[in-house]
């Protein structure tokens, strides 16, 4: 190997293997391994079997997905920006709003994910940053996503990850201004004693926050009106919104007086649990005692308890056999048949793959003889939310509805559940947007086509 430029390489180099690299990577293992201990005392927390096939391999699949979601903390801006700056001739000085290079550059629509502070879900955001250049120079645009990428992996908290983002770049990229805007989307996981209550459950929680610099730090800037102007293309009306921003306002579900009152009345919080979180926020390169992550870990499990096996589960068998016989029914299909069914029921999940949450609608179908009362609602809504509540994969928890609406129906059914999954976005897959729709037929349905047809055309479109 020849001389080295110290000017270029400032790491020691023993036999050709990169010392600094060595030790990064063992301090990475080292996190993953502390973050898969902590997942395994959260799932035996649960009361689950950490040996089991669907679960063995969790632990290193959680480790990974937080790593990769949170790898905010091990990048930085000016690496980003550095050497994507061009020179660009354009206004001069004074002349027009730019000062010195064209006008407002608008990047709109970047889709992205963050982990909420508060209670450690995954929230979703749609990022729209735009610039005023000066001093006659231009950034590359893919470095406005890249670096947006940056603040949104990391523990985040709407109006702080709008503020991050626009402090760094303006501070790298030295423009007139810069403007961001945030669409925030958090999902809200109903309290298992609560879902009942409240069939139409509203499974998002939406805000909008924006920050500014420069140009666009007086809210009230001609800058502003052009950059909401382009905007409204997009869907977004500003005169219908207020930029001020969250400040002390809370946004998580978890932080809700709702949430907070159900909470409330649950067993307290296993302290092992609460630690294990503890460790996985240091893990990630976070402050544990930094004040708005103090109530994260506890939060964290309690929503987390939802998912565990408890005595929800019996009063739903005692309510199944009650009504096992209940409905008559016949395998065959004839004219005294027809196809009833109970569409968009609601359900939320968790998958036991990466202990990230999916959530989405079950569609029912059955077979029921004219003159017979269809089976209640709430009877079906009992079973999607007995097995919803519980780590799962979807391709499994449709069988085990469809196997148990068929142990009351006769068994002619046919489930269709259809579901948004969180890890699909959040562990570097990135594709936002997409669905996963499950299917299981029983008895009839199985083999006679028309029949499911018939079902599945009915199902409405557009139901995650």
């Amino acid at each position: 190997m020849g001389a080295l430029d110290e000017g270029h390489f400032n790491v020691e180099l023993e036999n050709g293997v990169n010392l600094d690299c060595i030790e990064l990577g063992i301090e990475e293992e080292a996190d993953s391994i502390a973050i898969q201990d902590a997942v395994k005392v959260l799932l035996q927390g649960l009361g689950d079997d950490i040996n089991r096939e669907g679960l063995r391999k969790t632990p290193l699949r959680v480790a990974k997905a937080l790593r990769e979601g949170t790898k905010g903390y091990r990048q930085k801006v000016k690496d980003i920006v550095q050497g994507a700056l061009f020179p660009e001739a354009g206004l001069d000085n004074g002349v027009g709003l730019a000062g010195g290079a064209g006008g407002l550059v608008i990047v709109r629509d970047l889709d992205l994910f963050s982990y909420c502070e508060s209670c450690l879900l995954p929230f979703q955001v749609k990022c729209h940053v735009g610039y005023v250049p000066s001093g006659q120079r231009v950034v590359g645009l893919s470095k406005l996503s890249r670096v947006a990428d940056v603040f949104a992996k990391r523990l985040q908290d709407p109006q702080r990850l709008a503020n991050e983002m626009c402090l760094a770049l303006h501070h790298e990229i030295r423009p007139a201004g810069i403007a961001v805007v945030l669409q925030c989307s958090h999902i809200h996981f109903p309290e298992i004693e609560s879902v009942f209550l409240d069939s139409n459950h509203l499974g998002w929680v939406k805000v909008l926050v924006s920050s500014g610099s420069g140009v666009f730090e007086n809210r009230n800037a001609e800058a502003w009106t052009d950059f909401f102007s382009l905007l409204k293309f997009r869907g977004i009306n500003m005169d219908k919104t207020n930029l001020r921003g969250l400040h002390n306002q809370c946004w998580c579900p978890s932080q809700s007086s709702v949430s907070a009152k159900a909470s409330s009345r649950t067993e307290p919080v296993n302290p092992v649990m609460v630690t294990a979180v503890t460790s996985i926020l240091r893990s990630l390169g976070e402050d544990p005692l930094r004040k708005e992550l103090l109530g994260t870990p506890i939060r964290f499990v309690k929503w987390l308890m939802n998912f565990q096996n408890g005595e929800f589960g019996m009063e739903l068998n005692g309510f199944v056999c009650g009504r096992k016989d209940s409905v008559h029914t016949t395998s065959d299909v004839n004219d005294e048949k027809q196809i009833c069914s109970e569409l968009n029921v609601p359900f939320w999940s968790q998958c036991e793959h990466h202990l990230l949450p999916f959530h989405g609608v079950v569609h029912i179908g059955y077979l029921g003889s004219e003159g017979i009362h269809p089976i209640g609602k709430s009877l079906l809504q009992s079973i999607v939310h007995f097995y919803g509540f519980k780590l799962q994969v979807q391709e499994r928890l449709t069988r085990q509805i469809a196997e148990t609406a068929s142990s009351l129906l006769g068994g002619d059914v046919i489930v269709v559940v259809e579901a948004n999954h969180t890890c699909m976005i959040s562990r570097g897959i990135e594709k936002f947007g997409s669905s996963t729709a499950t299917i299981a037929v029983l008895g009839c349905f199985s083999t006679d086509s028309a029949a499911r047809a018939t079902f599945l055309q009915s199902i409405p479109n557009a139901t995650t």
